[in-house]
């Protein structure tokens, strides 16, 4: 694959709780000239981006970040005023804790809640795969694929851990056919993409995926 390729499939990535204009335009004109699938903003972003660059950007964010214990309603309210600022993509993040209460009913409950609202714009559930139990991650397959989402994804980047090829096998193994993959979180180098793309991932969210492809030593998520 080459690297135009790779970066048709990479979400590129800027979410530091500090991002500023500047670094949101620079991600933006990267993303421009490398064709990225899309840019991955802060939702405060969203309007402004969409005003600046219209059409030439397709715009991600993340609802429910990075911890997912919002209540489902306030993540209905923030999928909403994304759709309505100019979003076209939503990676939404579960509520964790009640995948470890066992309560998986009303998660993927949640997950339709959310899908429903972003009708057809594409919706991408991050499970957190760095605190589940595999039983856990299989569970979380089975309710991304029930409730209706585009895809699931592996990480929010700042968990205590990213994708790793066992759990995107783990997905394949689990998920329904309707569903793809995206890895994010902790791909640092050309292998690591190569890797996931060879494992069948459709999409890689990451901040670095420019830089490496430029040959550039880079910093990030």
């Amino acid at each position: 694959m080459t690297a135009k390729e790779m970066l048709g499939k990479v979400d590129h990535t800027q979410l530091k709780a500090f991002a500023t204009w500047e670094d949101i335009q620079k991600l933006c004109d990267e993303a421009i000239q490398y064709h990225t699938a899309s840019v991955c903003v802060p939702p405060c972003y969203i309007k402004r981006i969409h005003d600046t660059y219209g059409d030439k950007i397709n715009i991600c964010t993340v609802v429910g970040f990075p911890l997912g214990y919002s209540v489902t309603e306030a993540k209905v309210a923030e999928v909403r005023k994304a759709l309505e600022d100019g979003c076209n993509e939503i990676d939404m993040v579960v509520n964790i804790s009640d995948v470890k209460n066992g309560l998986l009913d009303k998660v993927e409950e949640e997950i339709r809640t959310l899908k429903k609202e972003c009708g057809h714009h594409i919706l991408k559930v991050i499970i957190e795969t760095c605190y589940l139990t595999e039983e856990e991650k299989i569970a979380m397959c089975k309710a991304v694929t029930n409730a209706g989402a585009d895809f699931i994804k592996t990480s929010t980047g700042f968990g205590t851990g990213g994708a790793t090829k066992e759990d995107v096998e783990l997905f394949k193994k689990y998920i329904g056919p309707n569903v793809k993959i995206k890895a994010a979180g902790g791909v640092s180098n050309m292998e690591d993409l190569e890797m996931f793309l060879g494992l069948g991932c459709e999409r890689i969210g990451t901040s670095r995926a420019v830089g490496l492809c430029k040959g550039e030593l880079t910093e990030g998520y």
